[in-house]
């Protein structure tokens, strides 16, 4: 269902990504795009994450939220914020909504790509716990999974910034074994520096992590995961209906985006007929579509 154009500035002016940009991403597993986020809505979302970030605070740790909480030698600190288009706020449907993102998304998945997960995941003001190496998703590499890293803040060197391992996302990889053996100090591995306004795309399967810190400043990433839709089609684990109620998020994402920018900046919306979706009154149940089944990926803390 791939769909190709005669004109590449076309496709530039959709956002998507150069054919070298996308050789780089299949080679080494990950690619940053530089400042691809415009500073008005950069602010929109710093300010959105500030209503999550307190909103999690003020009803504190309890279990089946979508605000996760864990232990840490200071106390209990929030790391994650789940289903983050359902919290009030409307800055992340109009990141959903743009061509900033959705240009990644049909440039890797095709014109059929699906928004699969959405959250928020930080790094509290001095909680530099680590972040384990790990695959987020193991699966058959018949289709690209990939995420959309969204930087708010800056990510430095020594204050617990993304390492990756290029190349790594090509098989299942034993990530305890990883651990014991070399630490944080993995052969080829590569530190990520970020400002806010990057983006990091990686795939699903390459081995990255983030080693433990001390007084680091704030650090908030939106995590936007896609995929193919025939990916989910062929390879679960979610049904067709469900893949049908994640697909009503674009029509809002669009709407949203729409409010914020000239007709020009508008993303062009490709998706086959059959498998357009219709959006129902009910806004709400469409912006949280939750997961019952999850793909495994490969953890050392899962064993």
């Amino acid at each position: 269902m791939t769909q190709r154009f005669a004109d590449p500035q076309q496709e530039l002016d959709r956002g998507l990504l150069t054919p070298e940009q996308v050789a780089q991403f299949d080679r080494d597993g990950y690619l940053v795009l530089k400042q691809r986020i415009e500073p008005a809505l950069l602010a929109r979302l710093q300010v959105a994450s500030e209503r999550w970030m307190a909103d999690g605070v003020a009803q504190g740790p309890r279990s089946g939220t979508d605000w996760l909480f864990a232990d840490r030698p200071t106390g209990r600190a929030m790391w994650r914020v789940d289903y983050i288009h359902s919290k009030g706020e409307a800055a992340s449907l109009e990141l959903l909504g743009s061509r900033a993102v959705l240009g990644i998304a049909a440039s890797l998945a095709g014109p059929d790509f699906v928004p699969t997960y959405e959250s928020m995941v930080l790094k509290a003001a001095g909680d530099g716990a680590p972040v384990p190496w790990h695959q987020d998703a193991v699966h058959a590499r018949r289709h690209r999974l990939f995420n959309v890293d969204v930087y708010l803040d800056e990510s430095r060197s020594g204050a617990g910034a993304l390492h990756v391992i290029p190349g790594s996302q090509l098989q299942r990889t034993d990530a305890c074994a990883l651990a014991e053996t070399h630490g944080w100090q993995l052969p080829g591995a590569i530190e990520v520096e970020l400002e806010a306004g990057d983006v990091l795309i990686h795939d699903d399967m390459i081995v990255h992590g983030s080693p433990p810190a001390t007084g680091n400043a704030l650090r908030r990433t939106i995590y936007l995961e896609f995929r193919p839709a025939k990916s989910i089609l062929d390879d679960g684990p979610w049904t067709p209906e469900w893949m049908d109620a994640r697909l009503r998020l674009i029509p809002l994402a669009l709407a949203e985006r729409a409010k914020w920018c000239g007709p020009a900046d508008q993303f062009d919306w490709r998706i086959a007929p059959e498998l357009r979706p219709v959006v129902t009154d009910d806004v709400a149940a469409e912006l949280r579509v939750v997961h019952t089944d999850h793909t495994p990926g490969e953890w050392c803390s899962a064993g």
